[in-house]
């Protein structure tokens, strides 16, 4: 395999985006991508998105992406894997160019899912969920996190205060995101005594319908390096999935498809989780970062929420977690949100984060954990700087 590196980012903000198209969020984030890295063709495209037929009613994206991009004729095409589409799509470019099959290929995630209903909206959402067996009967998201956190709670005495910790300091981190839906911080009182959607989360324990677009180049290192690019060298990625239904899983406290995806992108990287100095991670519910951290190995169960409340996975923790905001703060637009992962890795990578998120401890290796539904599928990449 060949080496590959990112050599371009660009994002849109997130957020309810009703000036701008389905097309015009994607194109806006694939032009600052190219702008960024500075290349003058690309050979193919991939795009992550979950659902565009239920949000927006549209279909067959490669050909409009390519086409509204002004790249008639490009073999561009569209991944799903619900909300680790983005990740998908981001592992399927890596693939492309590791196997010589391409030498610059774009990574693209979109979604706009505000032009709908709520009502709406959690019927596209119900799509990744276990449609005979959990939606039928009324299950939705928040009620299926909701599951697992009563499990957690159970089995290890995770408490409400170390749910609530995991939102103050992504909206911290999320304040300072330029791009972020909701750029506000918020306190564990508030976030304890908002309002009650599926017990035991809140609305502040819950990430926001979002519309928004991520895009980055990727390419061989020997061509990064002609570009005069700094060199952010993917080393490690895994994919892997496990039963959507919670019914069918051995236990509702962990994430196995994390775990062993993880396993094969550490494989890959010739790595540890000792030797990750950051991440950015699927905090689609607050209950849900407790648990990708564990499933990741970087805490043993039961034990992440304390190291939350002790701000070991803050700015200047010793393992700092989602410095973007995370979902939770800087928006869930599930398609694109695995790609947005990887544009807050490469930036932090660069030393380019803005307005003071900047990682002080110089960091040298990044991971993103991307999953769909209530872990289903996840994707995990881990960047290094070259």
């Amino acid at each position: 395999m060949r080496d590959v590196a990112v050599v371009g980012i660009g994002m849109t903000k997130f957020g309810e985006i009703w000036e701008k198209s389905f097309r015009d969020l994607y194109v806006e984030a694939a032009l600052a991508a190219i702008d960024d890295a500075g290349v003058d063709h690309l050979d193919s495209m991939v795009i992550g998105c979950m659902t565009s037929g239920l949000f927006v009613g549209q279909e067959h994206l490669g050909s409009l992406m390519a086409d509204y991009l002004g790249q008639k004729q490009l073999a561009a095409s569209r991944v799903e894997s619900a909300c680790a589409s983005g990740g998908l799509a981001f592992r399927t470019a890596f693939l492309e160019i590791a196997s010589a099959a391409s030498d610059i290929v774009m990574a693209g995630g979109v979604e706009k899912m505000t032009d709908i209903s709520g009502d709406g909206a959690t019927y596209a959402l119900a799509a990744a969920a276990d449609q005979e067996y959990e939606v039928f009967h009324g299950a939705t998201f928040p009620g299926l996190y909701a599951l697992m956190a009563v499990a957690h709670m159970n089995k290890y005495g995770t408490t409400r205060d170390m749910l609530s910790a995991v939102a103050v300091k992504n909206h911290h981190n999320g304040s300072m995101n330029p791009y972020a839906q909701y750029p506000f911080k918020v306190t564990m009182d508030q976030v304890a005594k908002s309002v009650k959607v599926a017990d035991p989360l809140n609305i502040l324990d819950c990430s926001p319908i979002t519309d928004g677009a991520a895009a980055v180049i990727l390419t061989t290192v020997e061509i990064a390096k002609k570009l005069g690019k700094p060199i952010i060298k993917i080393i490690g990625s895994g994919h892997a999935t496990d039963a959507i239904a919670l019914h069918s899983r051995d236990d509702l406290t962990t994430l196995k498809a994390t775990t062993v995806a993880a396993e094969k992108a550490f494989k890959m990287a010739g790595k540890t989780i000792k030797d990750i100095d950051f991440a950015e991670v699927h905090d689609c519910f607050t209950i849900a970062e407790l648990m990708v951290m564990e499933s990741l190995g970087l805490y043993t169960p039961g034990k992440a929420g304390q190291a939350v409340l002790n701000g070991e996975t803050a700015l200047d923790g010793k393992f700092p977690i989602n410095t973007s905001g995370g979902l939770k703060s800087k928006g869930h637009p599930v398609g694109a949100t695995g790609v947005a992962q990887v544009v807050e890795v490469v930036k932090q990578l660069r030393g380019e984060a803005e307005n003071g998120r900047q990682l002080k401890s110089n960091p040298k290796v990044g991971m993103t954990q991307n999953m769909g539904g209530s872990g289903g599928s996840t994707l995990v990449h881990i960047m290094e700087v070259a």
